[in-house]
């Protein structure tokens, strides 16, 4: 097939303009394999003319993680997100510069439509699946080899027919075995490759829009005295922070991405503080015991379905992290020998 750009040439730019990881799909693939058949959330909803989808991602700095508070992980997200948004328009000036209509996806943007909740017209992380930079973790984050869950992702609609990426098949999440993320969240809203999302908002979106329209609710209805003190409230100071700066409105909860070990960012800045998770249970131990069980037992599992397992990775979990950790290790060797024989020179 004759494509119109060069993939090579497509990625190169990207990463020059700023992005840390870069991967093409295909819109057809998108629009044949949406998350959820009945709440299709595909390309051909927003353009019916896009060919493929410029898939970029921009990781969170790890040195966020091992603050005290979630405070500067909410602050890295604004910034992150601008400079990915940054980025994502600069290609895609490019890509019309070079006689192909593009525009970008916002990243955070939702539909209302979906559900009656907070999905988007298409899914950031089943773009970067699909354009090859990742498969799903225990509790459907996005894990990419190199940086783990600690990334955000946009893409770009273009009208050029791009060679597209190939899925990676093999699990890059550790699976059932490690179960950090389940242990680490204070919700428990961790499934058998899945999430219970209301569960995981009371933490991730402590201030988002559910939160907003129970505070405006219980707000109309007081007495103008009482009514008096609520604008004064730290809620109203919250929903303020998330109009101008995200905070609190997403992303609120950092803890399965400081706890995953999928990265090499982990192993060079999160493993020493980030070995015991505070928030692990007995009551959590056993729900992954039941979870490895049930995976061992060939269990019916919603997950792992035979829709789903196509961005789990359908090969398994084959020793990725650990072959990473070894080869980060004998590079870390290599260079305080070399620092060593450089030392003893002088």
């Amino acid at each position: 097939m004759e494509y119109d750009l060069d993939a090579t040439v497509v990625k190169d730019r990207a990463r020059a303009l700023g992005a840390d990881l870069v991967g093409i799909a295909s819109a057809q693939t998108l629009n044949d394999f949406p998350p959820d058949p009945k709440w299709p959330q595909t390309p051909e909803r927003i353009s019916p003319y896009a060919k493929s989808v410029i898939v970029i991602a921009k990781r969170i700095p790890a040195g966020a993680f091992r603050a005290k508070s979630n405070i500067p992980v909410q602050y890295m997200d604004m910034l992150v997100l601008r400079s990915m948004d940054k980025s994502a328009y600069k290609l895609t000036e490019w890509l019309e510069n070079e006689g192909h209509p593009s525009f970008v996806t916002a990243a955070q943007e939702t539909d209302w439509s979906y559900k009656n909740a907070s999905y988007g017209r298409l899914s950031t992380r089943h773009l970067g699946i699909e354009a090859g930079l990742a498969t799903f973790g225990l509790e459907v984050n996005i894990l990419t080899p190199e940086f783990g869950p600690r990334i955000y992702l946009t893409g770009i609609l273009t009208e050029a027919e791009i060679e597209p990426d190939q899925r990676i098949t093999e699990q890059v999440c550790i699976g059932e075995s490690c179960s950090r993320c389940l242990y680490s969240c204070p919700s428990d809203a961790v499934r058998h490759f899945g999430i219970d999302k209301r569960a995981c908002a009371t933490e991730a979106q402590e201030f988002g829009f559910t939160t907003i329209l129970k505070f405006w609710e219980h707000f109309v209805q007081q007495p103008v005295d009482i009514q008096r003190g609520l604008l004064q409230d730290r809620e109203l100071f919250g929903f303020w922070q998330g109009l101008l700066r995200v905070v609190g409105s997403f992303g609120d909860c950092p803890r399965c991405l400081a706890v995953c070990p999928v990265g090499n960012d982990y192993h060079a800045h999160l493993a020493d503080i980030q070995k015991v998770i505070p928030e692990k249970t007995p009551e959590k131990v056993e729900k992954a015991k039941g979870f490895k069980d049930a995976r061992k037992n060939g269990d019916p599992i919603d997950g792992l379905n035979d829709w789903n397992e196509r961005w789990v990775g359908p090969e398994g979990y084959k020793g990725m992290v650990a072959r990473q950790m070894q080869a980060f290790k004998k590079e870390q060797r290599e260079k305080e020998e070399a620092a060593a024989a450089a030392a003893s020179e002088d």
